[in-house]
């Protein structure tokens, strides 16, 4: 019952690691779907860390209306990402 509850009330999920420097960088940013596959929830993963970089892998957000019904266009922040690189 909690690990389906708690696949289902989470969009995303922003990991952050420490350095060696002491410095706290992202190393990914991951989607959750809501799928869970015994009692592991399935994530989709959007960034990932490469060395220094950030680098977006092609995943998009689940449940993207909820982003959109308070005026978040996820498909054009991303576009732009794949822009400024």
């Amino acid at each position: 019952f909690v690990v389906p509850t708690v696949a289902s009330s989470v969009d995303l999920v922003v990991h952050l690691g420490l350095g060696a420097d002491g410095v706290r960088r992202v190393n990914e940013i991951v989607a959750v779907p809501g799928r869970v596959e015994a009692d592991v929830i399935e994530v989709e993963p959007i960034f990932v860390r490469e060395g220094a970089d950030l680098r977006r892998t092609g995943g998009v957000p689940a449940r993207v209306e909820r982003y959109e019904r308070v005026g978040i266009d996820v498909h054009q922040l991303l576009a732009a990402d794949e822009v400024a690189r």
